[in-house]
């Protein structure tokens, strides 16, 4: 086995499912209108009902591709995803009428679930010391992939509202045409489980992977950091027009550079970190510096000072995959898929309700009315959420390692 274009090939995967949200970002504006010849307003209606498809299709379908990679392995429910992806955004550059878009968001949100087979096919080609820093890496492919997506997203929409699906399906197909060759399976008879309805609805998978010893706990600090971390994809575009004045250039920049920092961090830093301190301690530092981050963004008025505390905000992110190599210490071999798709859900509820909370305590700090004008508040209320995940994770005991049941 080559391990190293097996992982090639897995990291290009999480990339293009981040990317395929930005690349095509750009352009829904236009193309909703252009297929409602409607207006904006509406049209961003139609794009919320659209986000809000994909991430419901994320949530329902994460434990069940997780489950059915458990029993029919990694490679076909990666590789089939990534076809069925590529028809999917051809659908997309190809439909005239909103249900076809509907219908179109909803095949790729099940697709773009695979993130889980891809988490848990790198546990699987890890060693229990060596999961946190492989989780960390596909943690900067995402953030790599949040980069690149609007960016190539807008120059592609120059040659049309329809040219960055053609350009996102091409991708797909070419990557599941190179995991092809390249992607042995991982999955033996030996850590090879029964595909259970019972265990492959998000519900089912939460129960059951919350019987193991301290996993409940950690799931449940998953999905509060999680809330409390989407406040930079969720506000800091209305933030840095409110307190800083920025047009979209400057927004898309600062995003840019956070996403860079998130990639070198989790690509690059995060493994010497780790062989440093260990899990449990990246957890809490990382944690801790999201809270740092978080209030002095609730207070800071000069743009270039957000700016220069990139560095600090993108430390904070060594806290996901340490937590997420904490929790696959826990779960036997043959439960990584389980894992990694409640893990998914989890993680897609989190971002629905996330843009809503962050939102609306920006727009009520900010309103005419507010008894205390203060745009940063959505920070201070993700501080005030992060400083929970630490009080639970300090009482949460160390997890024993399962085996394969």
């Amino acid at each position: 086995m080559n391990k190293r274009l097996a992982v090639t090939f897995l990291l290009i995967s999480v990339m293009l499912d981040s990317m395929g949200i930005g690349l095509i970002m750009p352009v829904m504006p236009d193309l909703i209108q252009e297929v409602e010849g409607q207006g904006l307003g509406e049209a961003a209606v139609w794009g919320g009902i659209l986000a809000t498809t994909f991430a419901a299709m994320q949530f329902l379908f994460g434990p069940t591709l997780g489950s059915l990679s458990d029993r029919y392995g990694r490679r076909p429910i990666l590789i089939i995803s990534l076809v069925i992806m590529a028809f999917d955004y051809v659908l997309m550059a190809l439909a005239h009428t909103i249900w076809l878009l509907i219908i179109a968001r909803i095949i790729g949100g099940i697709t773009a679930a695979t993130q889980s087979t891809s988490a848990a096919y790198m546990a699987d080609i890890s060693e229990p010391d060596e999961k946190a820093a492989n989780f960390g890496l596909i943690g900067a492919a995402f953030g790599l992939g949040f980069v690149l997506g609007p960016m190539v997203g807008g120059l592609l929409a120059e040659y049309g509202t329809r040219a960055p699906f053609w350009a996102a399906a091409g991708l797909a197909a070419a990557n599941a045409i190179f995991g092809y060759f390249v992607l042995p399976e991982t999955v033996t008879d030996r850590i090879r489980r029964p595909f259970e309805w019972r265990r492959a609805n998000p519900l089912g998978a939460f129960k059951n992977i919350g019987s193991l010893p301290g996993l409940k706990r950690l799931l449940l600090i998953t999905f509060v950091y999680t809330i409390a971390f989407f406040v930079y994809p969720g506000v800091w575009a209305y933030f840095g027009a409110e307190r800083f004045d920025w047009g979209p250039g400057m927004i898309g920049l600062s995003l840019g550079i956070f996403g860079i920092g998130i990639a070198i961090v989790q690509g690059l830093l995060i493994r010497p970190i780790l062989n440093r301190i260990g899990e449990r301690k990246a957890v809490i530092l990382g944690l801790s510096v999201d809270v740092l981050a978080f209030v002095a963004l609730g207070f800071v008025t000069n743009g270039w000072v957000a700016l220069a505390m990139t560095p600090l905000t993108a430390l904070g992110s060594i806290a996901g995959p340490a937590l997420q190599g904490i929790m696959s210490r826990t779960a036997s071999d043959d439960q990584q898929g389980e894992l990694q798709g409640t893990v998914t859900s989890i993680n897609a509820v989190a971002t629905i309700l996330a843009p809503l909370l962050v939102t609306q305590t920006f727009w009520y700090f900010t309103a005419a009315n507010t008894p205390i004008y203060l745009p940063g508040a959505p920070f201070l209320f993700s501080a005030v959420l992060t400083i929970g995940c630490i009080i639970v994770f300090m009482q949460t005991p160390r997890p024993l390692r399962a085996r394969a049941t």
